[in-house]
Order: structure tokens, then sequence, then C-alpha cells
């Protein structure tokens, strides 16, 4: 399972957001988003670039 922060979520709302913005990606499946410890796991290997860009996308940041 791979596990990236995302910075800017605030509420039950962000979190779904990110959940189906990682759910759209292909190659990504079983996503779980912790809305307390502003992360995100899941399965499958999906370049940072693309995982970067969904987050963004809308309205939040990857941390490093």
């Amino acid at each position: 399972m791979q596990v990236i922060r995302i910075k800017g979520m605030k509420c039950p709302h962000c979190q779904a957001s990110a959940k189906k913005a990682l759910e759209a990606l292909e190659g990504v499946s079983n996503v779980e988003v912790d809305l307390e410890k502003g992360e995100a796991r899941f399965e499958g290997e999906v370049p940072r670039e693309r995982l970067q860009e969904a987050i963004v996308k809308i309205g939040f940041e990857l941390v490093d």
C-alpha cells in the first residue's frame, strides 16, 4: 500500500473529494483517506506527477 500526505483537507467533503479524485486514476484501487492524519492510502503504482495533478486539481497539495 502506498501512502501520500495531503495538505488542505478540513472536512468530510474534502475527504470525499480526495478519495474520488484518487479513485479516478487508472491503476489506483482500495483508496482510504484519513482526514485527521491528512493521509491517503491506496494500492497501485502511479507516478507522483499524476497524483500531484489529481490532488492540485481539486484544491489541495501533496506534502513530501
